[in-house]
């Protein structure tokens, strides 16, 4: 078993999920949490190289070749949040079908001073489509390369 084979085991997970809102209408199944966060990680360390921290690491996830330290953020919705102003920022839109987009990948301090006010859970929440925006402004020597596609 390897990160190859996420996107069917993704597929086969949404599949799951429409079964369940079927047989009980009004409830939703939606993955999150743990399972999103996790998938991300494993991804994000496969497609960048990166070697992740033992898990629930405070403040970031993994650490780039370059001994960048990253904090790795996965989400199916609009929003992701942050605890504290990382050193790098990954976040990953996981998609229904298996697959994933990359939101953004650059210097933390650029999307930790566009968040929004501390939360009541102690995150600061932050838009995709902000962080997408954002993207646009991160040169590439700013960005952690590819190592697969």
């Amino acid at each position: 078993m390897s990160v190859e084979n996420i996107p069917v085991l993704v597929q086969e997970l949404y599949a799951i999920v429409s079964k369940l809102e079927e047989y009980f209408p009004g409830r939703r199944f939606t993955p999150d949490g743990h399972l999103v966060g996790s998938i991300g990680e494993v991804l994000a360390a496969y497609h960048y190289g990166l070697d992740l921290l033992p898990a629930s690491s405070k403040g970031h996830d993994a650490t780039s070749r370059a001994g960048v330290m990253v904090q790795i953020k996965a989400t199916q919705g609009k929003t992701v949040a942050l605890r504290s102003e990382p050193q790098h920022l990954l976040v990953l839109k996981l998609l229904q079908s298996g697959e994933w987009e990359e939101v953004y990948n650059g210097p933390g301090a650029l999307a930790w001073n566009r968040c929004g006010k501390m939360q009541k859970n102690g995150q600061r929440p932050i838009g995709t489509s902000k962080l997408a925006t954002l993207m646009i402004e991160i040169d590439a020597e700013d960005r952690l390369p590819r190592v697969t596609m």
